[in-house]
């Protein structure tokens, strides 16, 4: 009951804190995302450990060139994580259309021959960027979306979040029992989202070298695809002085072992973050639970 009490507390807070935000209009309300940013950078001491953690271990096997010192690049990253919530917030609210206008893609024609041969299309994407803008706009402008995710701890927040998806075209499949249903929808043709950029439990994934280091990979977007014939697709949203832009790349070629396929999937996501690493989610443990060489 009382952690009833106190979810329900957080939840009544988020909604007046996110509703203010959103009825700003969009330039200070994106300055003051990069100042929330800025202030998650400064205060949260623990996450901002383990950005620089593994932005130094990255620059030290050559993983990434740094364009500065890491400090700048894990600063960078907060600052992107408190103006992607301010962008959210607008858009959850229904205030945010300037900012889905302002979303251009690349790449498109890799996806539609694959779409209309019938075939189902299986999204790989990362933390980078404002990945839950990606998948809105791809739910507007190419299709529903079936989006691999983890219910949230506090269940008025995900069913808030859930209903916003939804009004996008988008619906979240939670990862407990996904595996049936993501068949049923790419054996139909359906569109699939998968955020691969995170370690997985060792029965869910391989080891596989990201960044200059083995990090448990999940398996599901090769096991998808060899199950149904789905084609893989990297897609990556960046920001850009416009706005924002989607790149849709070639479909990967999966043959070979698994690790292979897996190890070029990441190789995918390893060129975004090395192009864009200040808009990486270096916060996570992506190398959690691996024995790594002293």
């Amino acid at each position: 009951m009382v952690r009833t009490i106190l979810r329900a507390g957080a939840f009544a807070f988020f909604l007046v804190f996110s509703l203010a935000l959103a009825l700003l209009p969009l330039r200070p309300a994106k300055m003051l995302g990069a100042f929330l940013g800025r202030l998650l950078y400064r205060f949260w001491g623990s996450k901002r450990k383990v950005a620089l953690e593994n932005l130094k271990e990255a620059i030290s096997k050559g993983a990434i060139t740094a364009s500065g010192p890491p400090e700048k690049i894990a600063l960078g990253c907060f600052k992107n994580l408190g103006i992607s919530f301010v962008e959210l917030v607008k858009v959850y609210y229904g205030l945010g259309g300037s900012i889905l206008d302002g979303v251009a893609y690349k790449g498109l024609k890799n996806y539609k021959a694959a779409a209309s041969a019938g075939r189902g299309v299986i999204f790989i994407t990362a933390h980078t960027g404002n990945w839950e803008l990606l998948a809105l706009k791809s739910g507007m402008e190419i299709g529903p979306l079936q989006v691999v995710a983890r219910p949230l701890d506090n269940p008025f927040l995900n069913r808030f979040l859930e209903r916003a998806r939804a009004r996008y075209g988008n619906k979240i499949v939670y990862k407990k029992g996904a595996l049936r249903t993501l068949l049923a929808s790419l054996k139909a043709g359906g569109l699939v989202g998968i955020l691969m950029d995170q370690a997985v439990l060792k029965e869910e994934g391989r080891i596989v070298e990201f960044l200059g280091r083995g990090a448990w990979t999940t398996r599901m977007p090769v096991l998808l695809a060899k199950r149904t014939g789905a084609a893989v697709f990297p897609a990556f949203i960046r920001r850009t002085p416009a706005g924002h832009e989607i790149t849709v790349y070639p479909e990967t070629d999966l043959s070979g072992t698994e690790e292979e396929a897996l190890r070029r999937l990441n190789l995918a996501i390893e060129q975004h973050v090395k192009e864009n690493p200040s808009e990486w989610l270096w916060i996570h443990k992506r190398w959690k639970r691996v024995a790594h060489p002293a």
